[in-house]
């Protein structure tokens, strides 16, 4: 039962943090059916950069992590308005190139400036143990549960209720009517990537505050795909539902089967569902007629 417990912590930690990534991943899809294939990226920059306020600047973690998400927001901005809006009516194939490109781009400029060698990073939430039953987990993995439950509560109630979430969500269901509905979409994507790049940040340093500061941390928004898939590419509850499923599957079969099977179910839950239901769980079902 210890070990059931212990293993369920770990996966709903893996999970809600891929939950968080996976949201940006389904918000830029939902606005502009750009795949990006650079999230992974985004979360290793936001690692490093608050790794380089509080650990080589000294600056209190607080504003730190502002300073991360100001300039992770930039970094957005600067993506949208440079790199994706000059392909504006061009195939999407080609923006999606560029996403795999930049993530190349992302990882170069991080070696460049701290190297490949992973770094310690300080950490900030409480690490030690504490007892649920007669099984003990790590304090830093609850609250990273809980503070990602937060965020991703924040972020529903603004594509809810806020001005500029329903404008997202009307260019999601149809970006022709928003137009003329007077919604600017270039704005739209710009605020887009800005929010995909801040919830990158804060996953980012979530992960490296359990695994450390290393370009492992890039890894995560690889497995953030079979999460995206599962829930539904343009799904915000999909993605919720499936970083749990994804995460909770990893722990358990990491646990109980074996580390090496673990690192490959999220993409063999990818497989099966593309063959039985490749529009997701909770993704929009797109009939085409000829």
């Amino acid at each position: 039962m210890e070990k059931l417990v212990q293993l369920t912590v770990s996966g709903l930690t893996n999970g809600a943090i891929y939950a968080l990534v996976a949201l940006g991943f389904v918000l830029i899809y939902k606005s502009s059916d750009v795949l990006n294939f650079a999230q992974g990226e985004l979360l290793l920059f936001g690692a490093y950069l608050t790794f380089f306020f509080v650990a080589q600047q000294g600056l209190i973690w607080p504003l730190g992590v502002l300073l991360t998400l100001v300039v992770a927001v930039f970094i957005g901005v600067l993506i949208e308005r440079f790199v994706l809006r000059p392909l504006i009516g061009e195939p999407i194939i080609s923006m999606i190139m560029v996403t795999i490109g930049l993530s190349s781009l992302l990882k170069a400029i991080v070696n460049a400036i701290w190297g490949p060698v992973p770094r310690e990073f300080p950490p900030f939430i409480p690490s030690h143990e504490v007892y649920l039953g007669t099984a003990v987990v790590g304090m830093d993995r609850l609250l990273a549960i809980v503070i990602a439950l937060i965020l991703l509560g924040l972020f529903s109630l603004f594509f809810r209720y806020s001005r500029e979430g329903i404008a997202m969500r009307a260019i999601a269901d149809d970006q022709q009517a928003a137009l003329s509905m007077g919604i600017s979409v270039r704005r739209v994507f710009a605020v887009s990537w800005s929010i995909a790049a801040a919830t990158a940040a804060v996953g980012g340093v979530m992960v490296a505050n359990i695994v450390g500061v290393s370009g492992d941390v890039s890894g995560v928004g690889l497995r953030v795909f079979p999460v995206v898939i599962l829930g539904g590419l343009d799904s915000i509850p999909g993605a919720i539902l499936g970083g749990a499923i994804i995460g909770l599957l990893e722990a358990y079969t990491g646990g109980y089967i074996g580390q090496g099977l673990s690192q490959v179910i999220p993409f063999i839950v990818l497989v099966l569902i593309l063959m039985v239901r490749p529009y997701g769980l909770f993704g929009q079902e797109i009939i085409e007629r000829v």
